[in-house]
């Protein structure tokens, strides 16, 4: 598929089955892809083809079928190195089951390695939970100190006290894009800061690497997680990418078969590279399918991708805010090319469940709750949103139906 310089929806729409469904009369307007990206059937189709011909367990089997698997396998990890720009795509790139297990790994080896009770860490109240929990429960046995960013009134990042909170701090944790507030935050600027006060940056990018081009070598960046569920890949794997230098510094996090090169009954020896990371059997169907997402991400064009995004949040915003004014608010940046396409709506007097139960009968898909990141809610002063989040297959029809089953929801609870 060659690069484009914009969205063909309509024809895109055709690679997503589900949004084909019509239920109870109404066709389905899935903007909920902040939570989960739909697959296209070429996605899907990967992975019956490998199920149906290539099935075999990897790393393992001499025997041609075997073989092919590892090499599907593996060439996905180098796809996603590629993808993001690493240095060293076959050996800086660990699967595991989900961003959050990534996040996980990293607090549990990296952090469980270098962090003690004199230590300190950076995050943010912007993030979501799995770039919060973990380094909780760490901080129980080690007695670290965690400092944290905080969300200034316009809903950015407060960088006022940045070198402040730097100094002293073995790493620095932050998403790329909020989650909520659909802020895009300055991750070079962050990068480099961090660098000079002698930090690492671990960078969540499950918000940003599905809508914009993220190149780990040109930002420096030390770590890098991300769901491919979200980049219209498969569920059941997650993507953490690590600097060579630290990857092979950091000890295992799971144990098992697959990531030893020795055991005896007085030890083992852990695999080198990736491996170490990966016990046992791993998500190998899901790693082709992730291949083949990326691979149908790129063949539209992650710049035509970004700005289509840009174009309906502009398009979004506007027509809510001049529809309802203050009465429907959504919680986030003003627009700008420093906002994404996460909108978290609230209504004066409504849960954000009655929000989005509304909006189903007019088959419009929005994700109500406290979306993993309670800490940012409560800066916000609200117990929930429905957060409407746009993928390569919405348009400006969608957004249009998401004003109207709002002004539904707003008469009847007026």
């Amino acid at each position: 598929m060659a690069a484009v310089t914009s969205l063909d929806v309509a024809t895109i729409r055709k690679d997503f089955p589900l949004l084909a469904q019509v239920r109870d009369g109404k066709r389905i307007t899935y903007l909920d892809s902040g939570a989960s990206a739909l697959p296209p059937h070429q996605v899907v189709a990967a992975m019956a083809t490998y199920q149906e011909t290539t099935h075999a367990n990897v790393h393992r089997g001499v025997y041609a079928t075997a073989e092919r698997a590892t090499h599907l396998y593996e060439q996905a990890r180098i796809d996603v190195g590629r993808f993001i720009g690493a240095a060293k795509p076959a050996s800086e790139i660990v699967f595991t089951k989900n961003c959050t297990e990534a996040f996980n790994l990293l607090a549990q080896s990296w952090g469980l390695a270098n962090l003690g009770p004199n230590s300190a860490i950076v995050l943010t109240e912007m993030e979501h939970h799995a770039n919060i929990v973990p380094w909780l429960q760490l901080q129980t046995r080690l007695g670290f100190e965690i400092r944290y960013l905080s969300v200034a009134e316009d809903r950015t990042l407060d960088l006022s006290n940045l070198d402040q909170l730097l100094d002293g701090a073995a790493l620095l944790s932050v998403t790329a894009t909020s989650n909520v507030l659909g802020t895009v935050n300055p991750i070079a600027e962050l990068a480099s800061a961090a660098h000079a006060a002698g930090a690492l940056i671990a960078v969540d990018g499950a918000q940003a690497v599905p809508h914009a081009s993220i190149d780990v070598s040109a930002l420096d960046l030390d770590f890098l997680a991300f769901s491919p569920h979200k980049v219209y890949g498969p569920t059941g794997i997650g993507v953490l990418y690590a600097k060579a230098e630290h990857l092979d510094a950091m000890p295992p996090f799971l144990g098992g078969g697959g990531m030893i090169k020795d055991v005896r009954l007085d030890g083992f020896l852990a695999a080198d590279g990736p491996q170490r990371f990966e016990a046992g059997t791993p998500p190998i169907a899901e790693a082709v399918g992730l291949s083949a997402a990326l691979a149908y991400v790129s063949g539209l064009g992650l710049d035509a991708i970004h700005a289509h995004h840009r174009s309906l949040t502009t398009y979004a915003l506007s027509a809510i805010a001049s529809t309802f004014g203050d009465t429907v608010k959504v919680q986030g940046p003003a627009d700008g090319p420093n906002r994404a396409g996460v909108l978290s709506l609230t209504v004066d007097g409504v849960h954000a469940h009655d929000i989005a139960q509304v909006l189903d009968t007019y088959g419009v898909c929005v994700r109500p709750g406290h979306h993993c990141a309670k800490p940012l809610m409560r800066r916000l002063g609200v117990n929930a949103t429905a957060r409407a989040s746009f993928g390569i297959y919405n348009d400006r029809d969608d957004i249009d139906l998401l004003v109207e089953a709002l002004q539904a929801t707003v008469t009847m609870f007026a």
